[in-house]
């Protein structure tokens, strides 16, 4: 794959040859001439918003990234007025470029010709400043014909050029496919039309119904000006966006700029050891759930893997690639084979291949850590003391449950973190409606047992947060593989039951949900969980990974037993993943700890962002940044790029997508990082 440095020296040449151009014009001095004279341009972008998806998703891409950005909303009467003091001034003497690139909503949002898009252009032209056309239609006035091709592109194929390989798109190997989810919904529309002279196509496609090919995404040069000409809309949860959006960013920023975004997918595996209880598809509902009436827990045999399953697991993670994190309840393990003649096939295989995996504590025996359930009445309540306060499971009992699990993890050898724990259900944690707070100790027990990092439910609480002083949340993303079945066709079974209408046999509950809709007809339990189910939930776990999203997925046991219902959906993430990506851009899969610190390491990031206490500029070839004291700082920059240090150089980052990039912060007693790029 062709490595990004020889766009990279093209592009900073152009660039100071449009900065010399307009610096001479303004009686400044050609830069390079003298160091003092070579203008500083800040790490940041301006946008101008307009209210439109397309510009809406490259603002929440740069968000996600991390790179500083200001906001100009075009429906905000009280708006600063877009002019040369707005986009440049001095500093210490010294030309200063407030913002290293521009993302408008077209190429001339002003209006042509008015004094702030005048303006803007001549700031392009004098600082050498990459501008993003976030969404317009083909003409010549962007460097194509009109249009070969308008209207939707659903289902459609494009491809990354020759050029877009060998600039900042060189991380996919592509084709990739417009998303087509609905045969009824028209869900993307574009241009496709035939570059004109000083136009660079990156992304193409051929023209429907017609011949040749033309150009989605592409470089417009003129003018001593360069202009990324994007030709359909999107929004931010689109596919084809989720994948092209890295390489917008980096030519917008010409590959240097704050934040860093790597893709990656973890899936913890619940319960291990521990039976899951089985959806009676005749009953609709889970015997031994509180809203399952009759049967008393009867009637259907429980989930639990075999040791072949488990044989088949560590086999399937050597030829995928991709490890599993095993979540596991000893005690409940101890239990069942108690309960089972005292012996246990499936724990000697696992114990046989437990350096195969990554294990995280699951507790003891999956208890409920919160309020006390009262079960008497559907659904539950927390149960009262008789002064009429909230009963809470003790410190004590929580800490036996952690601490007995870790304790036999380590006898057996099983490579447990003793930082990471995910709780039943994410138990402990509050539970709305009924328990509304965390479990008063809760936090306590966590501290004692040296836990720093405990998951939490993402559909229920997506951001991170602190539990007591010593423990930060990890928020997992719940992957439509139900629980509670170990079949196909269960699968299939229940999903009907949650998505179909009333008149359909379905509980009905997506009729009333706003958030929800119903099936059009109900799946076929022999083929409807891999025809449909699969490639849902397949698509929904690949936007999230594509997204830089580091958040891990989990499933359960039950669903590695019998069907072995999870593979096929990991089958199609993962490759799905590698027809679109090129090996330069592999998909990591960090373990709970990792994902914990990186989360972490976001938010400080965006609250010193935030709070204005972070500058970064570039001045020829070397890059500035300070923040507060023991921020860690991330930073992308091309391959070649060293690190001051005190004394010396060293060789910044580890590569990825064609770049390097790191968290990183300044080696004492230095009180600011510095880059030298090549």
């Amino acid at each position: 794959m062709a490595q990004i440095a020889p766009r990279w020296t093209f592009s900073r040449d152009a660039a100071v040859v449009a900065t010399a151009a307009g610096l001479l014009a303004l009686g400044l001095g050609v830069p390079g001439a003298a160091a003092a004279a070579e203008p500083r341009i800040d790490l940041r972008v301006l946008v101008v918003d307009n209210g439109d998806s397309p510009v809406d998703a490259i603002t929440a891409q740069l968000a996600d990234t991390g790179i500083p950005y200001t906001t100009v909303d075009l429906n905000d009467a009280k708006r600063p007025t877009v002019n040369a003091a707005f986009l440049s001034d001095k500093v210490n003497g010294k030309p200063r470029a407030k913002y290293q690139g521009v993302v408008l909503p077209n190429e001339a949002p002003f209006g042509a010709g008015s004094a702030e898009q005048s303006a803007l252009e001549a700031y392009e032209k004098t600082y050498g400043i990459p501008q993003v056309d976030a969404y317009t239609w083909a003409h010549p006035e962007v460097g194509l014909d009109y249009s070969s091709y308008s209207g939707t592109l659903d289902g459609q194929a494009a491809a990354i050029t020759d050029a877009g390989r060998a600039g900042y798109f060189g991380y996919l190997d592509g084709p990739l496919t417009f998303e087509d989810n609905s045969p009824s919904v028209q869900e993307s529309y574009g241009f496709v039309a035939a570059p004109r002279a000083g136009f660079t196509s990156y992304v193409d496609t051929a023209v429907p119904g017609g011949s040749g090919r033309g150009s989605l995404i592409g470089e417009y040069a003129h003018d001593g000006r360069r202009e990324l000409v994007v030709t359909f809309a999107y929004n931010a949860y689109q596919q084809q966006f989720r994948v092209l959006a890295r390489g917008i960013v980096e030519w917008l920023t010409q590959g240097v700029h704050l934040g860093q975004s790597r893709n990656s997918f973890s899936v913890h595996v619940d319960d291990v050891f521990a039976p899951d209880s089985r959806w009676d598809t005749a009953r609709n509902c889970t015997p031994g759930d509180f809203t399952c009436v009759g049967g008393d827990g009867e009637g259907t045999t429980p989930i639990r893997m075999t040791a072949a399953d488990a044989a088949y697991a560590a086999q399937w993670q050597q030829s995928s690639g991709l490890t599993l994190d095993m979540v596991y309840n000893a005690g409940s393990g101890e239990e069942w084979k108690s309960e089972n003649g005292g012996t246990d096939a499936l724990a000697d295989q696992f114990l046989a291949d437990k350096a195969k995996y990554r294990w995280v504590n699951h507790t003891y025996t999956h208890q409920y850590l919160g309020c006390v359930q009262d079960t008497s009445t559907v659904p539950w309540s927390c149960a009262k003391n008789a002064n009429g306060a909230t009963r809470y499971m003790s410190r004590a009992d929580i800490s036996a449950e952690i601490a007995n699990n870790y304790n036999w993890g380590v006898t057996h050898g099983l490579s447990t973190d003793r930082a990471e724990l995910v709780t039943g259900e994410h138990s402990g944690l509050k539970t709305l409606p009924q328990q509304p707070d965390d479990n008063p100790n809760l936090a306590g027990a966590l501290s004692d047992n040296g836990i720093r990092w405990t998951a939490s439910d993402n559909s229920r609480e997506p951001q991170q947060r602190s539990v007591g002083a010593s423990t930060l949340t990890v928020p997992r993303y719940p992957m439509n593989v139900y629980y509670n079945t170990g079949t196909n066709a269960e699968m299939a079974d229940e999903y009907n039951w949650i998505y179909a209408s009333a008149a359909d046999g379905g509980s009905g509950v997506c009729e009333n949900n706003p958030t929800s809709t119903c099936l059009a007809q109900p799946l076929d339990t022999a083929t409807g969980y891999l025809s449909y189910i699969v490639p849902q939930e397949a698509r929904t776990a690949l936007g999230h990974a594509i997204s830089g999203d580091p958040r891990p997925h989990y499933a359960h046991q039950s669903n590695l037993a019998e069907d072995r219902t999870l593979y096929p959906v990991l089958d199609k993430v993962l490759a799905d993943y590698r027809a679109l990506f090129a090996d330069n851009t592999p998909l990591e899969n960090p373990r709970q700890s990792a994902i914990g610190t990186e989360l972490q390491r976001r938010a400080a990031w965006q609250t010193a962002v935030a709070k204005g206490t972070v500058t970064a500029y570039r001045v020829g070839n070397t890059v500035t940044v300070t923040a507060p004291n023991g921020t860690r700082i991330p930073v992308t920059a091309p391959t070649g790029t060293t690190k001051q240090l005190p004394l010396g150089t060293t060789a910044f980052g580890t590569p990825y997508a064609g770049r390097l990039s790191a968290w990183t912060t300044p080696d004492f007693p230095q009180s600011a990082l510095t880059l030298k790029l090549p």
